[in-house]
């Protein structure tokens, strides 16, 4: 089996370092990407420190991968060596079960194949993720980059991209309608960039007067604080559709007075602890309260042919693999606009 140079989390909570990953043997229907650029989502914190409980060790994490093709398969027809290509949070599915067949493999009744922190579909070879020089990965859970955008900046796309476009969509975001984003961070900064592209009227709110400069260079048309509650006032019926992107605990029902009657908060974000919602937040005027999993492999590749079109890419800082565990703390604390990206070309000095 090849071996490829890695970071991983030995044991929960452990700082990551050096690791070496065991990779299958390319099959005919496999790509091989050299990783070029992995994004540093804040569920890897989570995972690597096993704060949601189903940890899996040694760890490797990242899932917003963005390389370029190596090798490929016998039966492999949509890449070529040589390409620039990108692999998001799942790797497989059974393809085969009304969900996969719906193209919702996220919703796989097998369970999907998770880019790390999961094993295969035989449920016993455990999956690694992006933080390492390479990855094999089935044909039809790898993604075409549109031309034009930067690799490293295109990363996120692969989860953070999708978690906020494919709500956006599904909730039929359209020019002229009113959007508010609530939290300006990886998920924010995105979703503010996808809705002000659909021709939506986007409002940011946000808990920090200091981000309202960088919402509304990001498309945001109006800014609203938060912190007094005098905004959910002022702006109560306002929204066709909320994206909540905040993973502190907070209160529901006044986002949910935000909206027009038939409205709709969508939440990706998630905080630790069980929210309360009062029936009659939904009830009074018909609002809608949903949650959102990242996309299917065809959204995804939707997504970033959108974000090919409209030229959107995320917010980084580029980092050096070494630097990961900083890069984690200052994640605890909310000090990076808007995501890390690691560049694996410090992997073994390439």
């Amino acid at each position: 089996m090849p071996r490829t140079a890695a970071y991983a989390a030995h044991t929960a909570k452990a700082p990551l370092q050096p690791f070496t990953v065991e990779r299958r043997e390319p099959g005919s229907r496999d790509v091989v990407l050299d990783i070029l650029f992995c994004g540093v989502c804040h569920s890897d914190l989570h995972q690597a420190r096993d704060e949601w409980g189903n940890g899996i060790f040694p760890m490797v994490p990242g899932h917003e991968i963005v390389g370029r093709v190596s090798a490929v398969g016998s039966e492999v027809r949509r890449f070529k060596p040589g390409e620039l290509a990108a692999v998001g949070c799942m790797v497989d599915s059974c393809r085969d079960c009304s969900q996969c067949r719906s193209g919702r493999e996220q919703f796989c009744e097998r369970g999907m194949a998770l880019t790390y922190n999961g094993t295969e579909m035989d449920r016993k070879t455990p999956t690694y993720g992006g933080y390492s020089s390479r990855i094999v990965v089935r044909e039809e859970f790898v993604l075409r980059l549109p031309e034009g955008l930067e690799p490293s900046a295109a990363a996120p796309l692969l989860c953070a991209g999708i978690t906020t476009y494919s709500p956006l969509r599904r909730f039929n975001c359209k020019p002229g309608d009113r959007v508010g984003v609530l939290g300006l961070g990886g998920l924010g900064h995105m979703a503010v960039k996808l809705a002000a592209a659909m021709g939506a009227e986007v409002t940011m709110l946000s808990s920090s007067r200091a981000k309202e400069a960088d919402a509304r260079r990001l498309g945001a048309h109006a800014f609203e604080l938060t912190r007094d509650g005098a905004a959910f006032k002022k702006l109560g019926g306002r929204f066709d559709l909320l994206v909540d992107t905040i993973s502190a605990p907070h209160d529901l029902n006044q986002e949910l007075g935000l909206l027009r009657p038939e409205g709709t908060l969508v939440l990706v974000g998630a905080p630790p602890e069980p929210t309360p919602v009062s029936a009659f937040s939904l009830i009074l005027a018909n609002r809608r309260l949903a949650g959102s999993l990242i996309g299917g492999v065809a959204e995804t590749q939707e997504m970033l042919d959108f974000c090919g079109k409209h030229r959107i890419v995320s917010e980084i800082e580029l980092i050096p693999i070494q630097k990961i565990n900083e890069a984690y703390e200052r994640l605890v604390k909310g000090d990076v606009r808007y995501r890390f990206v690691i560049d694996l070309a410090s992997l073994e000095g390439r």
